[in-house]
């Protein structure tokens, strides 16, 4: 093993070679490649699993995190996605309340870091994987392969797939996941390294391993992986079980196969039971945890898992695979999201798509007869590892055992990526041994060392804002509707209604039934005053997804404004019965009935709005103001001043108020409010414009003066300000007649 590795030493200098040393490269090198997105935006994911995540919030019992999914929703409830992942909403949550707040830079600090403390863990790892647990009579571990662990940590350290997981802060499941995951194995390798006598175990830290396979699972779903990888580790290296040996003597019935062996190996067959038992405890306790079993995903997240055909079904799955495959080998094609039409489906074995099937299942097939069949010992034990660290952390993404809600996802690839470096370092070592050509290959690995970083530090900065994020991937999927729509709603929040309206139309182009992207196309053309079209696009939304409480709500919006009263408040009421929970809809509905000057049916409307989210400041508004118009003065006093109660700092809450204690003669209360509403709004000309009213009211007839002159100056159309002023003027000028 020792002359394998040192077949690497004119790639890896002898410099380097000691383990504080080569830990300490790998690790800056880590943090060199992302350190771009260190002053990133919340972008993508984070939004939903973070900023609007009331599990981060200190008002949130802590005891929630374990009943809630990782994007804050319950998971008994039928709408949630079943991620669990507490210990990383937990990680946030201490984010949040370290930094003081959303604050972008601190939770991408913290990923940055991550990163580097799984690459310099995967030293070890490696350390372990290439050199096997051997040991000296003192206890001392023999063969570290240092050159080949440093070269395949080095590798995984500059792989630009990972940029998603380490640049996106909700990658930071797969981060932990990770981490923890590297721990159970090195805790699985200390078992024997306590005792470093053959054929014993410690069985403290077997079970450790197991906890901390769990807490891995507690991070990300994959996390649990760790022990299947375990087992497999302890079958082939400690067990040194030679799958070619036992497949010979089944095929020659050779009795020496129940001689004392792999079978008859208490210690292993006790191990691997604990293991099992561990994975299946685990799973059981998340399976019940979900409540309501596995997720709900729809046809356009996984559109292979709906294929009528178990053939057609096969071949897709195993056109992902290839996908993935792709992206470990050539990482330059990389994209936030691969669904919606990203990758069309194959349809009939005529596709030369299939081609990649074939390459994929060519190069599988011949690394396990390698695997299986080398008589090297060590190339088959280096070739078994890799791949099942490829394979085994993949699994709960592949499709086999449930349906996941993606076609092609670069996260779920930061763990196989090991296993890919791995077997590509063999690669450059069994390349290297067998040619003179060695500066070549030694140029060879530098190249794609270099340009890696190159590509991690580009795409780095592509995840930094939405708007780079989401055109980087218009070249990449040029099919995919959730990019159109990704790109058009960035460009609809910065005031760019115009090219939103374009990119919303593209994806409802390629996906005729993408509701989303109807409902925010139909609300900016409603915006626009092209209510008919928005009408059509948010009728044929809820026709496609009767459930879709936003669009029915919009509907009646758009209904409300076509004059078509009663079909808006059957909109809102539908929009009601499929989110009870609706405050923005009984605002709306609450308009409606104010519009049609039904006063208690509209203010019981705004009242369980506010019930529902007691800082809806327009809905309280809107009572205090129809309270007004309507001569209740008192209530309209009461309900105002219950609204600052909750929202202290609300200036136009404080300008509503104002103005009933005005009408109600408490001049000296309404000053101090409008001044409090126009130090936070200066420029609001209606505030100083009913403030001198106020003082015109009082009989303080210079401030009145010098408050009009400011509200005409801020809004010179103000037709009442002006008629006001004009008063006000002739009342002063009649005064000084009267003195002269």
């Amino acid at each position: 093993m020792a002359e394998w590795d040192a077949d690497l030493d004119h790639i890896i200098p002898s410099a380097v070679l000691p383990p504080f040393w080569a830990k300490l490269v790998v690790g800056f090198v880590s943090l060199l490649c992302f350190a771009r997105s260190y002053d990133g935006d919340f972008v993508f994911d984070d939004s939903e699993a973070i900023v609007n995540n009331k599990d981060l919030r200190a008002e949130t019992p802590l005891g929630d995190l374990w009943h809630h999914d990782f994007w804050g929703s319950r998971l008994s409830s039928n709408t949630s996605h079943k991620s669990y992942r507490p210990l990383t909403v937990l990680t946030f949550r201490v984010n949040y309340y370290l930094a003081g707040g959303f604050h972008p830079a601190s939770f991408h600090v913290v990923n940055i870091l991550l990163h580097g403390g799984v690459s310099v863990l995967l030293v070890d790892v490696f350390s372990v994987l290439f050199g096997g647990l051997h040991f000296t009579s003192k206890g001392r571990r023999l063969n570290l392969a240092p050159r080949s662990s440093l070269l395949a940590a080095l590798l995984f350290a500059v792989h630009p797939v990972h940029t998603e997981c380490v640049a996106g802060v909700v990658g930071r499941a797969d981060l932990l996941g990770a981490l923890f995951f590297l721990l159970s194995f090195l805790g699985y390798c200390k078992a024997f390294r306590e005792t470093h006598k053959e054929g014993t175990h410690s069985t403290l830290w077997v079970l450790l391993s197991v906890l901390l396979g769990a807490v891995a699972m507690l991070c990300k779903e994959q996390g649990i992986t760790v022990l299947g990888l375990n087992a497999v580790f302890d079958i082939l290296v400690i067990g040194r079980l030679n799958v070619l040996e036992v497949v010979r003597k089944m095929l020659r019935r050779d009795r020496s196969l129940e001689s004392p062996g792999l079978l008859r190996n208490g210690g292993l067959l006790f191990r691997v039971a604990l293991l099992a038992v561990g994975a299946a405890a685990a799973l059981y306790v998340r399976w019940e945890l979900m409540g309501t079993g596995p997720p709900a995903f729809t046809e356009v997240d996984n559109p292979a898992s709906f294929a009528d055909s178990v053939l057609v079904r096969a071949i897709n799955y195993n056109y992902y695979y290839s996908l993935n495959a792709w992206l470990l080998l050539c990482p330059w094609w990389l994209c936030f999201d691969w669904s919606m039409g990203c990758i069309p489906l194959i349809k009939s074995a005529g596709d030369w798509r299939v081609i990649a099937l074939a390459a994929l299942w060519f190069c599988l097939i011949g690394l396990i007869r390698q695997a299986l069949c080398s008589e090297d010992s060590h190339k088959r034990r280096i070739l078994s590892l890799g791949l099942g660290f490829l394979i085994i952390p993949f699994l709960p993404a592949s499709n086999l055992f449930f349906r996941v809600g993606f076609v092609v996802a670069e996260r779920v690839l930061y763990l196989p990526s090991a296993g890919f470096c791995m077997l590509l370092t063999f690669g450059f070592g069994a390349l290297s041994k067998h040619t003179k050509k060695k500066k070549l290959i030694a140029a060879l690995v530098l190249g794609i060392l270099l340009l890696n970083t190159l590509r991690c530090m580009v795409r780095s900065g592509e995840w930094r804002s939405e708007e780079k994020l989401f055109r980087s991937a218009l070249s990449v999927c040029p099919l995919n509707a959730k990019v159109h729509y990704n790109v058009g709603k960035n460009l609809a929040d910065k005031g760019n209604q115009t090219a939103a309206i374009r990119y919303y139309r593209e994806a409802v182009r390629l996906n005729p039934k993408y509701v989303h992207a109807m409902n925010n196309l139909g609300n900016i053309l409603k915006e626009r005053n092209e209510l008919q079209e928005a009408e059509e696009l948010l009728s044929l939304a809820v026709q496609i997804q009767p459930d879709f409480a936003a669009a029915w709500m919009n509907l009646g919006i758009v209904q409300n404004s076509l004059k078509r009263f009663q079909a808006a408040e059957q909109s809102y009421r539908t929009a009601i019965r499929h989110r009870r929970k609706y405050p923005d809809c009984y605002y709306n509905l609450g308009r409606l009935y104010a519009d049609l000057n039904r006063h208690v049916d509209a203010l019981s409307a705004w009242r369980n709005a506010t019930a529902l989210k007691p800082e809806h400041s327009l809905a309280w508004n809107n009572m205090v103001i129809l309270l007004d118009n309507t001569g209740n003065l008192a209530q309209a006093e009461a309900v105002g001043r219950e609204a600052l109660e909750l929202i202290p700092n609300d200036h136009s809450l404080m300008f509503s108020l104002a103005n009933v204690l005005g009408k109600s003669q408490k001049y000296k209360e309404s000053e101090a409010l409008f001044l409090k509403a126009i130090k936070a709004h200066p420029n609001a000309a209606s505030y100083h414009g009913n403030l001198a009213v106020l003082y015109h009211r009082w009989g303080h007839l210079d401030l009145a003066k010098k408050h009009y002159e400011i509200s005409l100056r801020l809004d010179p159309s103000a037709s009442g300000t002006k008629e006001n002023y004009g008063l006000l003027r002739r009342k002063l000028q009649q005064m000084q007649k009267k003195n002269v």
